[in-house]
């Protein structure tokens, strides 16, 4: 089956040559239609809703001996977070050759020192699932790049083979790395695109059969339970002699083929772009609202949030936030702060200064983090990513043996902001499990991500997490209480959003449940000092409320002379707060 926004898409990427792509193209959807009648009637509405919480984590982060890592990370999840977490996301599970699995060896097998697909489907009837499309690049190790090596067809235009004497000054380097690999083949010495290692070799999508292993491949993962695949390194797909190789049209088109094919025989699929690019570039990937990905990482939120705890103030923080808005109501934020990579700089450019960045860079390397660069194209280099576990980005290197209450509520307060934020919350696993820098971990590797990246022994795990004067506990605890506070409508990702000015080391935000009844304050204080507020709940427009209450403990805050309502928030505090009326109900 085609439709005419399929054909209008292959004709605009292939030209002449689309014809035989187009009727691939049929053949590959009406074969996935026939074999899984079943997903094309699932509803493409109510995708995420206030319900759903997203565990960002690698398929082997807790282990027990004798059992596969997928099984043991379904049952520990099932047994601590069952009923809070809605979705798993599994980072690339494959079989793979460097970078923590994003090297993909083979794009359908399942790491055999993981599992299987059995535990895949097996942990999919306890949650949903996302899965990694990394499909900017393949390792060097594949079948597909072995069969280039050979000049076998049909990979020996699979990808992208550049004169290394062009010109090249006009790329956006994410890296700073070599952009050309020069690889022995059996037609001799060629030079491949490489923007991340040589040992991820760059997908040559003006090759029309690349574009369409890619679509059987997401098909694929839809048919083993994806319900959300996220678009790796999708920016740099297209190369382009003469431009930046970023962005590109053609790249938003091969996106908007996919959600096309998606919504077609699968329209209950949520496609989720991660684009670590300035503010601005990365909305784009939401297209007119219906075309292109539902979801877009939020990649402001982590730079943006360490940056207002590091100062005490929340003035550019709430000024950004305020000006979040999606096309329509078919998309939404993927909201986070940690992730299995570092916390990205590049998009804060353009909102915070050189200097805050470099002073951002600076704290964390006196926090024993560390700081991975990029090349410009002026040949000098820039920092591009601070590699270190958030918990301890938060820190302050002058505060030395600060109580586990302190931290955990510094801690806390950052995640309650991104959790109370318009979108989906996506938790890292070692933000929910009160995880610390992993120096071992980046001494053993020689890469600077490993610090983030620990594996954990599920007896170790259990025991600390059980211990009430750990850390791990303080945080897992707080982080339970906020997810249980937040399963309400208020928070619905289409519910209204408003950024309040009420103190400047409050990060203030106002939620709104999509029908309106229902509403929510919610105060982060990221400053180390009591912040008290008085709030007219007149302007809220609910006169008749007597209290707010605290949703996250017992407090409750009467309003006087039926309109300010004196609001202390503690040092790193967090409130979040309904209104109430005489009878005790909700407004």
């Amino acid at each position: 089956m085609m439709t005419t926004e399929l054909d209008e898409h292959l004709s605009f990427l292939y030209g002449r040559e689309a014809t035989a792509a187009k009727e691939r193209l049929a053949q590959i959807v009406e074969r996935f239609r026939k074999a899984h009648p079943e997903v094309a009637t699932r509803a493409a509405t109510g995708r995420v809703s206030e319900e759903d919480a997203i565990l960002i984590t690698y398929g082997d982060m807790v282990q027990e001996p004798g059992e596969a890592p997928l099984q043991t990370l379904a049952t520990f999840l099932e047994a601590q977070v069952g009923e809070l977490l809605s979705t798993v996301h599994l980072l690339p599970f494959y079989p793979y050759s460097s970078d923590d699995g994003f090297a993909v060896i083979d794009y359908r097998a399942v790491d055999p020192r993981l599992g299987s697909w059995a535990e895949i489907a097996a942990m999919g009837e306890q949650f949903r699932l996302m899965f990694d499309a990394v499909i900017n690049h393949i390792s060097a190790e594949s079948e597909w790049f072995q069969g280039f090596l050979a000049d076998e067809p049909p990979y020996r235009d699979y990808f992208t083979v550049v004169d290394p004497d062009a010109d090249l000054s006009e790329v956006f380097r994410p890296r700073a790395l070599p952009l050309l690999t020069p690889v022995e083949t059996a037609a001799g010495t060629k030079w491949v695109w490489t923007t991340f290692s040589a040992d991820q070799i760059d997908l040559n999508y003006r090759n029309p059969d690349v574009l369409l292993e890619i679509v059987e491949t997401l098909l694929f993962y839809v048919s083993h339970g994806a319900d959300f695949i996220r678009l790796d390194a999708i920016a740099f797909m297209w190369k382009e002699m003469g431009t930046s190789c970023i962005h590109l049209p053609q790249t938003h088109r091969i996106i908007q083929l996919l959600r096309a094919v998606l919504d077609l025989v699968a329209p209950h699929v949520v496609l989720i772009t991660e684009t670590n690019v300035p503010h601005e570039e990365n909305v784009s990937y939401f297209g007119d609202g219906q075309n292109e990905a539902q979801m877009v990482y939020n990649f402001s939120l982590p730079p943006l949030t360490l940056h207002a705890f590091h100062t005490g103030r929340a003035e550019t923080l709430s000024r950004w936030a305020s000006t979040l808005a999606t096309p329509s109501a078919k998309t939404t934020f993927f909201n986070f702060l940690a992730s299995h990579d570092g916390i990205g700089l590049t998009p804060a450019k353009g909102i915070l200064s050189e200097e805050a960045l470099q002073e951002m860079a600076a704290r964390v390397q006196a926090l024993d983090g560390r700081v991975s660069f990029k090349s410009n194209p002026d040949g000098s280099q820039s920092p591009y990513e601070l590699n270190i576990n958030y918990l301890d980005a938060l820190g302050d290197p002058q505060a030395e043996g600060e109580r586990a209450e302190v931290v955990a509520r510094r801690f806390l307060t950052s995640q309650a902001i991104m959790l109370a934020l318009q979108g989906v919350p996506g938790i890292y696993f070692h933000s929910l499990f009160g995880s610390r820098n992993w120096e071992e971990g980046v001494e053993k590797t020689g890469r600077f991500r490993s610090i983030n990246r620990e594996k954990l022994v599920r007896a170790t795990l259990a025991r600390e997490l059980a211990d009430p004067d750990s850390l791990r506990h303080r945080v897992f605890h707080g982080y339970r209480r906020l997810l249980a506070a937040r399963r309400q409508p208020v928070f619905h990702p289409n519910g209204a959003q408003e950024v309040l000015s009420l103190d400047e080391r409050l990060f203030s935000v106002r939620r709104r449940s999509p029908d309106g009844q229902q509403q929510i304050v919610c105060l982060h204080n990221v400053a180390a000092e009591p912040v008290t507020v008085r709030i007219d709940v007149a302007k809220l427009g609910v006169p008749a409320a007597i209290i707010l209450g605290d949703q996250l403990d017992d407090a409750a805050f009467p309003v006087f002379d039926g309109r300010l309502c004196p609001v202390g928030v503690p040092p790193y505090g967090t409130r979040w707060l309904r209104p109430y009326n005489a009878s005790g109900e909700t407004l």
